[in-house]
Parts: structure tokens; sequence; C-alpha cells
């Protein structure tokens, strides 16, 4: 069979065994621990600004508590991005809340200020606004933001996918009233599993740590008031996100060289890369997509099959939430008018998703693994 070539798969360095040899050597197994102390503030420092980290089990808890610390209950409205992984979307479904899902925008994949505002028209009662930075790429936030003051509605960022990217020289994660990272295994930096809640006050931090750690309260016997989560980072992931974190810029540099190699390699190919933001973003580049022009006779199923016959993972762009069956007696606001003769609706993200594909954008590629990718693609037109 031929070699393995991975979408993105986790990279390590080295440093990563001297944090967690440290929590051997001091018997920091358990959950906590300094390593988990030192990842927040050193990934707080990274950021640049005055924000205040919580580390976690997962990026998804971290939305799950900034849920929890907006007081959405349910029937409450949430405005969520449609193209996005399901993820984003499922903490407030944990609470029950009605959630309504946006349209994309063509320049940036990510939600559509226009429909949003179109949806608060609709939802003025809006309890959040959950906006996804996708693929890396961050939203047009200027725009988001200035809606949500207008309609006075608190924005959850999920930055899941977009650590190391800026919008006008400022970290995203750095924007919304609350903020989720991941560090999966795919991402720009892992801990294995894990994730961090972001805030601007350390009194909210503090209730988000309060909340993950079983909402025990400090009492010699163990006292609960309200309802708590085992969603602390352990002591030995926290060590693997540390030494991960020396090499972000690297991983960073290394994704946008693979980028701009797939846009090179198919300008005369009836394509097009993901786009972003070039006066505005800087994107991660964590992962690397393209959509077929409709006029071509090359569908997206062609390229994954011939990739996966060759051993390269690969996978359709994300499904949008609002064609999930889990979520199909949701909203949905679309950027499109309807057609005057149809009456029929599209919509952006169903259109990127019909013609899409997520491209291996491991930082361990070789020349040689993107030689093969691109050939393999160019091949098919």
């Amino acid at each position: 069979m031929n070699k393995r070539i991975y979408m993105a798969s986790p990279t390590m360095h080295g440093d990563e065994l001297k944090y967690i040899q440290e929590a051997f050597d001091t018997n920091w197994i358990a959950p906590l621990g300094p390593n988990v102390n030192h990842f927040e503030e050193e990934l707080a420092a990274y950021l640049q600004e005055d924000m205040y980290c919580a580390a976690l089990s997962s990026g998804t808890a971290a939305l799950h508590l900034a849920v929890k610390l907006l007081n959405i209950k349910e029937q409450d409205t949430v405005l969520c991005s449609s193209f996005t992984f399901s993820a984003s979307a499922n903490p407030a479904a944990y609470e029950r809340a009605n959630l309504v899902f946006i349209d994309s925008e063509p320049d940036t994949w990510n939600m559509s200020p226009q429909a949003l505002r179109k949806a608060l028209i609709k939802y003025p009662d809006a309890k959040a606004v959950i906006l996804v930075h996708l693929y890396g790429t961050p939203a047009k936030l200027d725009e988001i933001m200035e809606i949500c003051r207008e309609y006075n509605v608190p924005l959850i960022e999920d930055a899941a996918e977009s650590l190391g990217a800026t919008y006008k020289g400022r970290h995203t994660g750095c924007f919304g009233k609350y903020s989720a990272l991941s560090f999966n295994g795919n991402k720009i930096i892992t801990t294995s599993g894990g994730g961090m809640f972001l805030a601007h006050e350390k009194e909210e931090a503090d209730k988000a740590r309060y909340l993950a750690t079983q909402a025990r309260e400090p009492a010699r016997h163990y006292e609960h008031v309200v309802l708590g989560y085992n969603y602390r980072m352990s002591n030995i992931t926290a060590g693997i996100g540390r030494g991960q974190l020396h090499y972000i810029e690297e991983h960073i540099e290394r994704k946008k060289a693979i980028y701009e190699t797939y846009q090179k390699a198919f300008a005369d190919l009836p394509v097009k890369m993901n786009p972003y933001d070039k006066d505005n973003s800087v994107p991660n580049f964590w992962l690397s997509c393209i959509t077929i022009n409709p006029e071509s006779d090359v569908t997206p199923d062609q390229v994954m099959n011939a990739l996966e016959a060759e051993n390269i993972e690969c996978r359709p762009l994300w499904k949008p939430m609002h064609l999930q069956p889990v979520f199909a007696e949701c909203g949905f606001v679309t950027q499109l008018e309807a057609d005057p003769k149809t009456e029929e609706t599209g919509s952006v993200c169903e259109d990127l998703f019909r013609r899409g594909v997520t491209l291996p954008t491991d930082i361990k590629n070789t020349e040689e693994d993107m030689e093969k990718i691109i050939g393999i693609i160019r091949g098919l037109f």
C-alpha cells in the first residue's frame, strides 16, 4: 500500500517531553497542576492582550461554558454559523436553546453579516451569536461586532480552528465576550485533546474554572450549589501544549507554504482556494481547500476518490448545520434572496459544500507528497 498522506496530523518536536517528564518527576499526574497553570499564562501572553484563560478538556467544553455563563436556557434563541463542525452548535443544543443557523458570505466563507442582520431583525431577542472562524480564516469581525453591538447581543467566538490568525493585528479569540480554542490532534497546535476558554475579565475565567471543576464549593467536605462539569485539562496534556506553543509560528508558516503551493499549482485550473480578506486578516492557513467552478465537468467526488485511491486523506467541506438531520427543525437565514420565478432560496454555504474539497495540509508533507497530490488533481482536469 502507498504511504499514507494525512490531511492534518499532530507534529511533535521533543520539547513536549520535557514538560511531561516534569509532571512525572513531580508526580503531578492527576488533573490540574503546574503545567495547566503555566499553559494558561503562556497562551494568554501569546495572544498579547489582557485575556484570561481556562484550560479545558476540549474546545466544545469551552463553548458550553460560554453558553452557561451567558445563562442561556431552554427556548432562548442562539444564532450560529451554519457552515461549521457540529461542535460549534452542540453546546447551545445541550441547553435546549432555539438554534437558528446563519449563512456564509463568499469572501471568507464565514458568517454573513448581511444574513446576521436579517436574523436579528427576525429574532431581536436572541441571547447570543456563535461565530466560527472557518479553516483558520478570520470572519468579517468589524461588521459582525457592529451588528452585535447594535442589537445588544453578546458574541461567542469559536476560534477552535484559528489560533494564531489575526484580524487587523489582533488575534482571533480576543473579540467576543467569550471565546473557545481547540487543541485537538489535527489543530495548529495540539495537546492530544483539549481546549481553552477565553474571557476579558478574570472573574469570568474563574467562573469557568469553577464550573469546569464540578462546581465544588470551598468547603472541607464536598459541597455543590450548582451543577458542575468535569471539564478541566490534565497536567499531562497541558505539558504537551506548552511544548507545542513554542512552534506555533513555525506551524503557521508551513501551513501558509502549503496553501501557496496549491494556489500556484492550480492557478490555471477551474478551481478556487478558500479565500480570505488580504487587507484586514492573516489566517493561520489551518486547512487548504478548493471549490470547483460550476462549469467544470470534474466533481468533488472524483477528486476525493482519486486521492483516496492513493491512500491520501481528504474530505468534503463541512456539511452545513441546517442540512444536518439532528438540526432539521432549526431555523436558517440565508444571505441570498429568493428567486422571483421559483420562490426558491439557495445559500452560499450549501453551494460551497456541493463544490468543495478539503486537501491534505499536514505540515510534515514533503515536496514529493505535494507533487503527488497536485499531480493527481491536475490529471483530472
